[in-house]
């Protein structure tokens, strides 16, 4: 079935960039100016009238081992974030995927497209399908990722005062600001984060149950 609507969606949909079947599951790759076109296609003439999830993707350094654990350390490895050694990422650093299903087919399929990296922006499909006003919010919130005309794109799980986005692989551990409660100005307030990076040790534990013999 997959492979016929392959075929289909290939014939009817010039704007299409790739489309793939990978684990079973079909994947549609579009560029951001033709997405809401594309999305419209798909509820109106393929009825894919139900929006499952939008899910916004960072793949800096993608591909790039974190760690070398080639040879052996006494210090431990860093998993903070230090912004002088992340490796320069070539390509559209930011994507964003539509997860849909056919009620009348029983297909789901996933929509997606690359976005700019410095300014990750594309058409919000809220008009198309409404359950997108909240996972759009997410993504914007999580991603930094801008969605045009969404009626209310605010942070949804983060603070109205939070700076940056949280699952951008470039984003600290530690934070950029920390919040406390200030009984003086009886407020809570914002200030730089005072903890220290915390290196992590690997560590193998040889004396358990599982190396036990009998």
């Amino acid at each position: 079935m997959l492979e016929a609507l392959k075929t289909t969606l290939s014939a009817c949909l010039p704007d299409l960039v790739n489309l793939q079947i990978e684990l079973d599951e079909l994947t549609l790759v579009v560029k951001a100016e033709n997405l809401l076109g594309l999305a419209k296609i798909l509820r109106d003439e393929f009825e894919f009238d139900q929006l499952l999830d939008v899910a916004g993707v960072d793949y800096f350094s993608f591909g790039d081992v974190e760690w070398d654990t080639e040879n052996g350390t006494s210090t431990g490895f860093s998993r903070g974030v230090n912004h002088s050694v992340h490796p320069a990422h070539s390509g559209s650093r930011f994507a964003v995927a539509y997860h849909l299903l056919s009620y009348s087919k029983n297909i789901r399929i996933r929509l997606k497209s690359f976005l700019d990296n410095d300014w990750p922006e594309v058409a919000s499909v809220v008009s198309i399908w409404p359950s997108a006003n909240w996972f759009e919010r997410e993504a914007f919130d999580l991603f930094g990722i801008i969605f045009r005309k969404h009626p209310d794109l605010r942070r949804l799980l983060t603070d109205y005062g939070f700076i940056g986005h949280p699952f951008r692989k470039d984003f600290p551990l530690i934070g950029e600001v920390e919040v406390r409660y200030d009984a003086a100005a009886k407020r809570v307030i914002y200030e730089p984060v005072e903890i220290e990076p915390r290196i992590l040790v690997p560590k193998v534990i040889r004396h358990d149950n599982r190396y036990l013999e009998g």
